[in-house]
């Protein structure tokens, strides 16, 4: 099998001496350390769905300590999935994540599918579904006693896109700033809910934790899986800034370890925290358990607990769209894009017009406010692609035993997790066969594009001419370039 793209050994963090034009070439910058990249996984994974979640997992668990089980399982799963990841990240270094490697791995066809699937489903519906549990938090607290009107929290969200799609066009430090603060912040809430938790806990308040009305039929379990695995959505997307992140071989698998770790014992302790206080009742009737809980415990002081889930949510769609509009920029590069996705701002060094793409697209799920749907929409799609990039583990061991790799997982792994894979999307076709065939039928769509536009490639002359004066004009219109290491 021929290599689809180009295998870039990775560095080993020495610090190359490069001429002074060199370093001032237009690119994407090294500009992110260890810290950084703790920050962009726990600020991508801890958004709305530790939030918005509880409810999904015990709608289709039944019971408290059941859904606790699923929320366990869940953390574990990823933490396989970003164990295999970062083998996949140190051995093909380039931007874009698992869509690089399914490209260079199972060829042009399966990657462009991959691509299409996740940036016209997954992460605009993700940075949509974020943006509005931002949106219903922050207008909880002019509708305390009701709730808000749906056109208000459309339009709240569609601010807070915009705002971080301005932030991410114009620096990169600021958008790593932004995602600094506020995942502090949001861990700074999950602190003080998981405190209170433990105050209750010692108080003998455990009368909710029971296995009373389980869920016995299978399906429904493994539908779970959808709203846990969506809360812990994000592990794997430090893999998408790879090339902005400084030593990878050093700071990848650290920050994934880190990140997750912390992840998983911070959801587990809030949602006991959650239970202490709220029965199977309250949680399955509140779209914002969050904010249900601190009127039941802080009285006065519950409008904190809005304010600073708002700040976790907004911390979450920065996140998301920093990395998000790097797997449009590598999708271009790659050709499986247009052109003018592949460009950067020659003074912000920002991929702008990615940036503004993936904004744009996640404008467009606003029109509907169903989170759960989307939720559901986005389950299928993000499962199948990622259990496809683990496929690559044992397909690249196999076809390149000779390539370099700073990090060997034990193929138990990668077999364990694409099992599991296998398990949470067949099986919830049974139960929501409707929202499961949507979710297909979209990625379907992404078959004839392919064909028409990657495979036909003596397009007519006149029609090469007007691709040709649209990206031109496009370029002038963002004052973007180019880099050099691509237009080579």
């Amino acid at each position: 099998m021929d290599v689809k793209g180009e295998y870039e050994p990775v560095s080993d963090g020495k610090k190359k001496i490069v001429p002074l034009q060199e370093e001032e070439q237009v690119g994407l910058k090294a500009s992110l350390g260890l810290v950084q990249g703790c920050t962009i996984i726990v600020g991508s994974i801890i958004g709305s769905g530790i939030f918005i979640a509880p409810g999904g997992v015990l709608k289709q668990t039944g019971s408290v300590n059941m859904s606790l089980g699923i929320w366990i399982l869940s953390g574990l799963f990823s933490m396989v999935g970003a164990y295999c990841y970062a083998e996949l990240g140190l051995l093909i270094r380039k931007p874009g994540g698992d869509y690089t490697y399914i490209l260079d791995t199972l060829g042009p066809f399966i990657g462009f599918i991959r691509l299409w699937a996740e940036c016209l489903i997954v992460r605009p519906c993700t940075i949509t579904i974020v943006a509005l549990t931002f949106a219903k938090y922050s207008v909880k607290l002019m509708f305390p006693e009701c709730e808000p009107p749906d056109e208000s929290v459309r339009i709240l969200a569609a601010v807070c896109i915009c705002i971080l799609a301005f932030v991410n066009c114009w620096e990169v430090k600021w958008a790593t700033a932004v995602q600094d603060i506020f995942t502090y912040a949001k861990l700074l809430a999950l602190f003080i809910i998981i405190l209170t938790g433990m105050v209750q806990l010692a108080r003998g308040k455990t009368e909710n934790f029971t296995w009373d009305d389980t869920e016995t039929d299978f399906t429904k379990i493994a539908l779970s899986f959808y709203s846990g695995l969506f809360a812990y959505n994000g592990w794997n997307y430090l893999n998408f800034v790879i090339e902005e992140l400084q030593d990878p071989v050093r700071n990848l698998p650290r920050a994934i370890a880190i990140s997750i770790i912390l992840v998983t014992i911070v959801y587990v302790l809030t949602n006991i925290a959650f239970y202490t206080t709220l029965s199977v009742p309250e949680v399955l009737g509140s779209e914002a358990v969050a904010v249900k809980f601190a009127e039941v415990l802080y009285g006065p002081m519950a409008f904190l607990i809005p304010v600073f889930v708002a700040m976790s949510t907004f911390g979450g769609v920065n996140g998301i769209l920093l990395t998000s509009s790097r797997l449009f920029y590598a999708g271009a590069c790659q050709g499986q894009m247009p052109e003018i996705l592949s460009m950067i701002q020659v003074n912000k060094m920002t991929p702008a017009p990615a940036v503004l793409s993936v904004a744009a697209l996640s404008l467009v799920y606003l029109t509907s406010s169903n989170i759960f749907a989307l939720i559901n929409y986005t389950g299928f799609a993000t499962w199948v692609s990622i259990g496809l990039a683990v496929f690559c583990i044992p397909w690249l061991r196999w076809k390149h035993p000779e390539w370099d790799r700073p990090i060997k997982v034990h193929l138990f792994f990668p077999v364990i997790y694409i099992i599991a894979t296998i398990f949470i999307t067949v099986v919830p076709m049974i139960s929501t066969p409707v929202e499961t065939g949507i979710g297909i039928g979209i990625i379907a769509t992404g078959i004839p594009v392919y064909f028409i536009f990657i495979a036909w490639r003596n397009k007519p002359v006149f029609i090469k001419k007007i691709i040709c004066g649209v990206t031109v004009c496009l370029q002038k219109l963002f004052v973007v370039v180019t880099p050099p290491s691509k237009s080579n």
